[in-house]
């Protein structure tokens, strides 16, 4: 008899090798690779979906082929239709990764329950179909047709399509999908990667849509391998704190639409809410005057909003400062004391300074850096800023406030939300065309900026 083969697979790229590296030679990743055996006797071929007629293509020239207007499906949230690029794409096969518990089984399920006239099939692989009862009888009641379906096998959940004939069908989760003719146990790669291509042949030849959800590892990407995340239409990264209440919903791929869109979804008890105005949410209601508190017009994807940014200064008490910052990049923060220390004079090197976003988010927009140096030298100096004021600005290492993008879309949210007064960098204002009803200041330095907050302290 022959013996079986055994072959080494790097869980980052899913590439085989007779021997394992220390790197793979394929993506560079360190200590990725897995031992697995391979049957010599290759068992039949995992089907395809259930549509054994394919169309034949031949090669066009471009100018001859026809375009027809792409057929989107309503999912009845505004957020997530914004995020698709307009909605759900027949045919197209979505994933939605994220970490344990941060909400996207109660998403898709929601979604499944809310939409009306559309017969849905969904499949979980983690949950009996009396849990998914309990759940959706605190999420709601259901709009249409919703199917549900316990079950790990690959070719039993393509039986199951043929018989309910879905219009959409929900995967929770890919990893617990395994074909019966792979002799490899569920969450491997080598199941991941065969189930999630026989998803998408069904997908685009049925013109079905299909969500798939996905587990993501201690580092934040999504398991299995990255050939997974080149196999799907729309890669959908599901971010937040489980401890607070606030989700952001972002597209990291998308073949139909763009990438700079995001969701933000609030957690509740009885599933997520739709947040359409986050800066109300993520700014204090606090009336009292404090110290260490400024309020940035931030972006997310294209998406503006006002964000508080929360700042202590005090006295290192043994000897050594501490650093630390929660929803900023801790190495900006330093690079901003060093700024601030070195060209506007102010001496926080024996200073503990702890700074945090408020809200639980995660913020990139090099915008805030403005924000986060006066709300540092208002804990700093114990002189509250003026809760009418907003600011935006990038801080340069020679402590200049250098221009950003968007900067109508910012003063339009600080206006909206009633601003009375924003700083923004002093090329972005000789920009500005049209009359505006907040005051604008523009800031070429540190210093300008700081004469408008403090009056003058320096």
């Amino acid at each position: 008899m022959a013996k079986d083969k055994t072959v080494f697979l790097c869980q980052n790229c899913g590439m085989d090798y007779p021997k394992a590296y220390g790197k793979c030679p394929s993506c560079g990743a360190w200590n990725s690779f897995v031992e697995q055996k391979i049957h010599t006797t290759q068992p039949e071929k995992i089907p395809h979906g259930y549509i054994s007629v394919v169309k034949k293509e031949k090669p066009q020239l471009i100018h001859e082929i026809s375009i027809t207007k792409e057929i989107r499906i309503d999912t009845t949230s505004v957020e997530l239709n914004r995020v698709l690029g307009g909605g759900l794409v027949l045919g197209s096969m979505v994933l939605i990764g994220g970490e344990p518990g941060i909400g996207k089984s109660t998403l898709v399920l929601q979604i499944a329950l809310q939409m009306k006239d559309k017969k849905i099939l969904y499949i979980s692989g983690e949950e009996s179909v009396s849990q998914l009862k309990i759940r959706a009888e605190r999420i709601g009641k259901a709009q249409g047709e919703c199917y549900i379906l316990s079950e790990n096998s690959l070719e039993e959940i393509f039986t199951q399509i043929k018989n309910v004939k879905p219009e959409i069908v929900i995967i929770d989760s890919i990893q617990t999908i395994a074909s019966e003719v792979l002799d490899v146990s569920a969450g491997s790669i080598t199941q991941v990667r065969e189930c999630s291509a026989a998803l998408l042949k069904f997908a685009k030849q049925s013109n079905i849509p299909v969500i798939v959800i996905g587990h993501i590892t201690k580092d934040g990407s999504i398991a299995g391998p990255k050939l997974l995340e080149h196999i799907v239409d729309t890669v959908l990264q599901f971010e937040g704190d489980r401890h607070y209440l606030y989700r952001i919903l972002r597209a990291n791929k998308n073949r139909f639409g763009s990438t700079d869109e995001l969701a933000i979804f609030e957690m509740q008890q009885n599933g997520l809410r739709e947040v359409s105005n986050p800066s109300e949410l993520l700014l204090s209601q606090n009336l009292e005057d404090l110290s260490g508190v400024a309020i940035a017009a931030m972006l997310e994807g294209v998406r503006p909003f006002l964000i508080e940014v929360q700042s202590l200064v005090s006295t290192a008490a043994y000897g050594t400062p501490q650093r630390s910052a929660t929803g900023f990049d801790i190495r900006r923060m330093n690079m901003l004391l060093a700024v601030l220390e070195k060209r506007a004079g102010f001496k926080l090197a024996q200073k503990d300074v702890f700074l945090n976003i408020a809200g639980g988010l995660r913020v990139n927009d090099p915008a805030i850096d403005l924000a986060v140096a006066a709300a540092v030298l208002s804990s700093n100096l114990d002189i509250a800023i003026d809760k009418t004021i907003a600011m935006t600005g990038e801080v340069g290492l020679s402590g200049e406030i250098r221009p950003i993008n968007r900067i109508e879309q910012r003063i339009a949210e600080a206006e909206k939300l009633g601003f009375k007064k924003i700083i923004v960098p002093t090329y972005n204002f000789s920009q500005l065309k049209g009359k505006k009803d907040i005051d604008i200041k523009p800031a070429n330095k540190l210093e300008d900026a700081f004469k408008v907050l403090f009056g003058g302290v320096n």
